[in-house]
């Protein structure tokens, strides 16, 4: 398990983990998971997380995104066009699970010209609600929004001229940039408004 800033609330992550990214393996697959923890409220990540159609709102390799079908719910299939350095160009990729309760994303890669074959992730996002605060400066009543905890795992398929640990260390760190650069645009939103609104805050992308 690869930490950015370890969460506080170490039992609600230790949850999460087992009830979502506990993946079963065959034997030329490997697995990791990695833990972000992001301050800012969670619902401003999540409409971040779960907009399908628009990934390039903070991953940054992905130049652009078409719906090929579906409109971004459950089934819907994206393509993807891939910046240049990322080992490949075009990734086709279909949205299995979303629960917008529950704050879950699952979604396969179903064809591309990379080596990331049978790939499959598992986004979730829960509170550390250990980091809540409430403070008042200058006679104003001010509150430190609960940070977000995203973690994401996978399953992917070991290419035949490589090894599990050089696959998981090349997929490590796509989704390590991916998380951080998910934080940095959670964070850098303008949130000087109220709590109530803030947590009904999205990001326009």
């Amino acid at each position: 398990m690869l930490y950015t800033n370890p969460p506080k609330n170490s039992k609600a992550l230790e949850e999460m983990v087992k009830l979502y990214h506990t993946h079963e393996l065959s034997p030329n697959q490997c697995s990791s998971l990695l833990v972000q923890s992001i301050d800012a409220p969670l619902p401003l990540v999540w409409s971040l997380v779960r907009k399908f159609e628009k990934p390039q709102c903070y991953k940054n390799f992905i130049g652009s995104c078409k719906l090929l079908s579906g409109e971004g719910g459950v089934g819907s299939i994206r393509e993807l066009n891939l910046v240049s350095g990322f080992p490949g160009k075009k990734s086709i990729e279909r949205l299995d699970f979303l629960d917008d309760d529950m704050h879950v994303c699952v979604f396969s890669v179903v064809d591309a010209d990379h080596s990331f074959l049978n790939f499959k992730s598992t986004t979730t996002l829960h509170e550390d609600k250990d980091q809540e605060k409430e403070k008042e400066v200058d006679g104003v009543r001010n509150y430190t929004i609960n940070k977000t905890i995203a973690i994401e795992s996978y399953v992917v398929d070991i290419p035949e001229n490589s090894c599990k640990e050089d696959t998981c260390e090349v997929t490590d760190n796509i989704l390590r940039w991916n998380l951080r650069s998910l934080a940095w645009v959670a964070e850098n939103v303008d949130t000087k408004v109220s709590s109530l609104d803030l947590n009904k805050k999205e990001i326009a992308c």
